[in-house]
């Protein structure tokens, strides 16, 4: 079984010129498309997994251009909180609508 840090090792070494050439705004750009793109899937009902696979791809790209370990920093926002320290800030956002 793979994990997140194995993803991005393999997506750096395919895919890391690429990205680095394409620059951090273009990946966004194409971030932000596949996230549209994953709202209508979800909006009809079927093809949501392709597109799930597609925004993980652009979040792993952007984070191998950014020198971000994904896998260490989900554990510190996600599994080292407690549930409850999580809920509050989507609580907080969802009540000052940022």
């Amino acid at each position: 079984m793979s994990s997140l840090k194995d993803f991005q090792e393999i997506f750096k070494k395919r895919f890391g010129e690429i990205d680095r050439k394409s620059g951090e705004l273009f990946l966004l750009a194409v971030l932000m498309e596949e996230v549209g793109e994953l709202a209508e899937s979800l909006r009809r009902g079927k093809g949501f997994e392709d597109e799930l696979a597609d925004v993980l791809f652009m979040v792993i790209s952007i984070a191998n251009l950014k020198e971000v370990d994904l896998e260490e920093t989900l554990k510190r926002k996600y599994i080292e909180r407690a549930p409850s320290e999580v809920m509050k800030s989507w609580d907080d956002v969802e009540r000052n609508g940022n």
